[in-house]
């Protein structure tokens, strides 16, 4: 029986995995400003440990696209605090 890794395209492994450290970077990055580290980490661990044997590509895209946009949204929101500009659009 092949692994899911072998399974599934290696450009959408390798940047799940990227997104994966990113994401666990930006929760190491927000809970030392929050002194919330440990649970930050645990939340992004276990939402990755839950979707880790979906096979289904079309999904997991759809996923890491919604967790991409959580980060670019969080350095959006980051950005504007320190610029004290908005970037995002809105108004």
């Amino acid at each position: 029986m092949p692994s899911i890794q072998t399974a599934l395209p290696p450009e959408l492994v390798n940047n799940a995995r990227r997104l994966y450290r990113e994401c666990l970077r930006r929760a190491k990055y927000v809970g030392h400003r929050q002194n919330n580290t440990p649970l930050l980490v645990d939340m992004i661990r276990q939402q990755f440990k839950k979707n880790m044997l979906e096979t289904n590509p079309e999904k997991i895209q759809t996923m890491m696209d919604a967790a991409a946009r959580g980060l670019i949204n969080h350095m959006l929101l980051e950005s504007e605090q320190i610029t004290g500009r908005k970037l995002s659009g809105k108004t």
